[in-house]
């Protein structure tokens, strides 16, 4: 027996339940594109609603299962390593596969939504508390956002936030139901049921096993909420990113990059603030959010000052996710 036996056990709880969050959020974004075109809705609503919500699901699942159970900072891991992910890692390599072209309008408005959310935690992180006003104003400013998205912005020129849906549709639901089928709408709903109790149980087993292990390790619930936590969870965005090469969607791409890290911020970490406000440790001002900014503004100057995001991008954006991971091994 190696001194790390111990830690098969919840290694596995931690994978069973990883595989129930992405299991889970399959079924629900599925179930909810079914009845979201059942009732006749757009695909730029769809896109709003459905998947730019589904793909951080598991996080939301995740970071409210752990701040009840007493462990917020896997939940501020999770959050913040994700958002380094998604830029540092998912787009990097999507970069190495293939460069993209995109204008800065078409994801501006996200773009600064994103930034005025991260200054906003910057301020929270050196006061030490995220109060539960902060997270109600979190939560309004996504539903005015995509409010505002949904009733002025036409499908022909949707953002590239708001149309990731394109890249499974084909696929996955390729005859819509025609409307007025009950059975349809019934099995639509049971997906939906199914999925929520998978990404119920998937968060309780995914943070028990984390738990288990940072114990195992000796190291703090934060690391392993910016690694295991974040990598996990962002496996949507990576399903999505690389259907999205597959069929040359150069905005959806971006837009599912962006759209995940902002409803990260303002869905995550509002709705779990609202319901259990947290502490923030100060750590995370001198390490894991200056890295988190210097990604998405990395990410901002390579759209405003070219449009064009290409492989030496993507080497810059996974040398510095690397190095950050060495950091965090120190």
């Amino acid at each position: 027996m190696t001194e790390f036996s111990p830690l098969i056990f919840p290694l596995v709880i931690l994978l069973a339940g990883l595989l129930l969050l992405l299991g889970g959020g399959e079924l629900l974004v599925n179930g909810a594109r079914k009845l979201a075109r059942h009732w006749g809705m757009s695909s730029l609503l769809i896109g709003l609603t459905v998947v730019a919500f589904g793909t951080s699901l598991p996080e939301l699942f995740i970071s409210l299962a752990a701040t009840w159970r007493g462990h917020p900072e896997i939940m501020l891991g999770n959050v913040v390593g994700s958002n380094i992910a998604n830029i540092g890692l998912i787009l990097g390599i999507s970069l190495l596969l293939a460069p993209l072209r995109l204008a800065f309008r078409v994801v501006a408005v996200e773009m600064v939504l994103l930034h005025l959310a991260t200054a906003v935690l910057f301020i929270l992180v050196g006061a030490g508390f995220f109060p539960r006003p902060v997270g109600g104003l979190f939560v309004a400013t996504l539903l005015i956002y995509t409010f505002v998205a949904y009733r002025y912005a036409a499908v022909e020129s949707a953002p590239a936030a708001t149309v990731a849906v394109a890249a499974t549709e084909a696929e996955a639901d390729p005859a819509p139901d025609a409307p007025g089928e009950d059975s349809g709408v019934g099995r639509a709903l049971l997906l939906v049921l199914v999925g929520l109790v998978a990404l119920a149980g998937g968060s309780e087993l995914f943070l028990h096993g984390a738990v288990e292990i940072a114990r195992g390790l000796g190291v703090s619930e934060l690391v392993i909420g910016l690694t295991l936590a974040a990598l996990g969870t962002s496996l949507p965005e990576l399903a999505t990113c690389l259907a999205a090469i597959r069929q040359r969607q150069d905005a959806l791409l971006v837009g599912n990059i962006i759209g995940s890290n902002l409803f990260n911020l303002l869905m995550v970490m509002g709705v779990t603030a609202s319901l259990m406000p947290f502490s923030l440790p100060p750590v995370l001002l001198y390490r894991d959010l200056p890295v988190m900014l210097f990604f998405s503004l990395v990410l901002l100057a390579a759209l405003v000052l070219r449009g064009r995001l290409g492989r030496g991008l993507g080497v810059l954006l996974l040398g510095g996710y690397v190095a950050y991971l060495i950091s965090l091994a120190w």
